[in-house]
């Protein structure tokens, strides 16, 4: 079983436990992308078999997340599965002008993770620090807010919609919003809806998906439907997979920095990246 999975997360379970569940039914190789936290749902696409190779060539994909920001309140964890650290009055939404509020957030910024993230400092994740009492200085990276969209939810929150690059933290988004508005506030609910090509229409709950049904399931070549493709024969197939380099000469330059080579029958073969004006072996993907 060589593919993507796509599965709709359900609340109270960790990404790992999906991977795990889902290795025990697929009895091949398992990993997911782009984590989701406990309380969160919604798209998380898993890679099997031969898949695993090509993780890194899928996430550095754009997402997309709905969800709920609660004003009036920060957490430890930024999210409401953590104890409240500051309070703060919210202002009347209704005479907030919530177009150009999250206009405000919309293109190229700096943000700084979060301490309660899955990043590691010296191997151990801040997390784990955090849990601990420690808090470590944290560089800000660059992140693109896409599309951000705000309306009321109620009295107190705001429910959004976000289109965002990899990277993002919904969480510390929140946070500034709240900021913005002069007020404190944490994640809510937090729902992913697509993970670059992958949508949550697609998905599958763990409790339906079936190993033996095509509901979910995504084929390599498709996964990487965003790079160029090219076809080669059995031949240069067979001489991919033995590692040898003649097939690679006559790849054109122009084809980007990334790109598919495809078997005879439409199977992915390898993915290959051009160093300087060479192309080399990304990931060699054995016969499915």
């Amino acid at each position: 079983m060589n593919g993507i999975l796509l599965i709709d997360k359900p609340e109270g379970i960790t990404s790992a436990d999906v991977v795990r569940r889902v290795k025990r039914r697929a009895g091949a190789k398992v990993g997911h992308l782009g984590t989701l936290d406990p309380f969160a749902t919604g798209l998380l696409p898993l890679c099997l078999g031969e898949a695993t190779k090509i993780a890194q060539f899928l996430n550095t994909a754009d997402k997309r997340y709905e969800g709920i920001i609660a004003l009036g309140r920060s957490t430890d964890t930024g999210d409401r599965t953590g104890a409240a650290l500051h309070t703060a009055d919210v202002p009347d939404l209704a005479r907030v002008d919530l177009a150009a509020l999250a206009h405000r957030f919309e293109g190229d910024r700096m943000q700084t993770p979060p301490m309660y993230s899955a990043l590691k400092r010296d191997g151990v994740p801040l997390y784990r620090l955090a849990r601990q009492g420690v808090e470590v200085e944290r560089s800000a990276r660059p992140v693109r807010i896409e599309r951000l969209a705000l309306e009321r939810s109620g009295t107190t929150g705001l429910r959004f919609q976000l289109d965002c690059s990899k990277g993002t933290y919904v969480r510390v988004l929140a946070e500034e919003i709240g900021a913005a508005l002069g007020s404190a506030a944490h994640l809510d609910a937090l729902r992913r809806t697509a993970f670059g090509p992958f949508t949550i229409e697609a998905a599958v709950t763990l409790d339906a998906w079936d190993p033996e049904l095509p509901a979910g399931f995504v084929a390599l070549h498709r996964a990487l439907v965003h790079l160029p493709a090219v076809s080669i024969d059995r031949q240069g197939a067979d001489a991919v997979r033995q590692g040898k380099s003649w097939p690679l000469r006559g790849l054109a330059a122009d084809l980007g920095r990334e790109a598919v080579l495809l078997g005879p029958a439409g199977d992915v073969v390898a993915v290959v990246v051009r160093n300087g004006p060479l192309w080399e072996y990304g990931r060699v993907l054995g016969v499915a």
